[in-house]
């Protein structure tokens, strides 16, 4: 938690894509390459009740994105100031958005995000910047490739940094490797995104915590960087 209040990255998944018709059938990525097995008290908000937070506490989340798996606990936060690259939220609306695997459908109604609003303020080889505290320790910077306006979070610690990255790299070692996912539009944008990245753990030790690496967990708790 920080003292300006709790912030949170992305809202994972819902315990509604058990539904049927939840996923749209016509969609081949969904026909074909998709299973999700969500219980419901795995979903964000039971899952910080369980730390002593309740998603009404919660002062800002901050989406790197919209795929579902990342914005389906959207429903557990009503209260709070709700941060997504305008561009993207444009993308993921109507017939283009839900072709291109969004599910807008399933967002609440009251969604209503505020948009990131870059500055021209480079940290380390990231050319904009957005603080989301006074303090200026918590950043959100562009990271294009998962999709085309992606974001990650920068969290600035003692002497080591907390690369919030959302799906710029599914693993560790997928971003050591630069190797680009299977979703990200155009590969060269991702493995620029990678780069940079790089770039920026070679000048400040960096904690790297991609949302689907099983390891992230286990880096975070010991604190264990990005080799150089």
């Amino acid at each position: 938690m920080h003292p300006e209040g709790v912030i949170l990255v992305d809202t994972g998944e819902t315990a509604r894509t058990a539904e049927p018709g939840y996923f749209p059938r016509w969609h081949p990525y969904y026909r074909l390459a998709v299973q999700m097995d969500v219980a419901p008290e795995q979903e964000i908000g039971p899952q910080l009740r369980r730390l002593g937070i309740a998603p009404d506490d919660v002062r800002t989340v901050v989406m790197t994105h919209l795929h579902t798996d990342h914005a389906g606990g959207l429903h557990h936060f009503p209260n709070s100031q709700l941060l997504v690259s305008g561009d993207e939220h444009r993308a993921a609306q109507g017939v283009s958005g839900k072709i291109a695997g969004y599910l807008p459908q399933h967002w609440p109604t009251w969604f209503a995000p505020e948009p990131i609003t870059f500055q021209p303020v480079t940290v380390g080889p990231f050319q904009q910047s957005m603080p989301v505290t006074t303090a200026s320790d918590v950043i959100i910077v562009p990271t294009p490739g998962h999709t085309p306006h992606h974001v990650s979070v920068i969290v600035r610690g003692d002497g080591v940094d907390y690369f919030l990255a959302g799906d710029t790299s599914y693993t560790e070692k997928a971003l050591m490797d630069r190797q680009p996912d299977g979703v990200s539009p155009k590969a060269q944008t991702a493995v620029a995104t990678m780069d940079a990245i790089l770039t920026y753990s070679r000048a400040t030790p960096t904690v790297y915590l991609p949302s689907h690496d099983p390891a992230s967990a286990a880096r975070l708790g010991r604190q264990q960087t990005i080799p150089t």
